[in-house]
């Protein structure tokens, strides 16, 4: 064995399965230049499933390999992989309603989180959907929505995602909301 092939990187990536093996993306979820083969063995071995953020160490890629074979994991979601092994799959999860309200309401003069608390509450863990067509608002009422959560909750850890939405909007909602 040459001296270049027993040179370990040190690997950084999610998870994704293929057919008989999985690559380590190194740049995100795109491919690239970077990413680590996984055999099915080592899938097995570790527990990795799709998705998973792991940690590890690569070997340098054989004469005519394309991607750098992976040597050693040495964590799996921020776990050891023996413990990221006993996680349960996520699918076999129960799910658990609201049980917890989030208030809404912030100030007196703005009418739309205190409607919301009145028609529709929401609860911690809650999914909603708001469909409407262009420029009627719902980026306003996302924006309300969003700012109130932040406000009343501060232990509530807030994401916002947006789909299909224009530029001008995603830039306006990264600049009025924290989160």
């Amino acid at each position: 064995m040459s001296a270049t092939r027993d040179l370990l990187i040190p690997v950084t990536g999610i998870v994704e399965v293929r057919d008989n093996h999985a690559l380590v993306r190194t740049s995100g979820y795109a491919a690239g230049p970077d990413d680590v083969y996984v055999s099915t063995a080592q899938l097995k071995q570790y527990g990795l499933r799709p998705g998973c953020l792991m940690t590890g160490v690569a070997r340098e890629a054989g004469n005519g390999k394309r991607h750098r074979p992976l040597a050693r994991v040495d964590t799996v979601d921020g776990m050891d992989p023996q413990e990221a092994r006993r996680r349960p799959e996520f699918y076999k999860l129960t799910p658990l309603y609201p049980q917890e309200r989030l208030r809404l309401e912030t100030e007196a003069h703005i009418l739309t989180t205190r409607v919301i608390d009145l028609v529709m509450p929401i609860g911690k863990g809650q999914r909603a959907l708001i469909v409407s067509p262009p420029k009627a608002g719902k980026t306003m009422v996302l924006q309300a929505i969003a700012n109130a959560i932040t406000r009343n909750n501060p232990e509530c850890h807030l994401m916002v995602v947006l789909v299909d939405e224009r530029p001008e909007e995603v830039t306006d909602m990264q600049r009025s909301v924290k989160g």
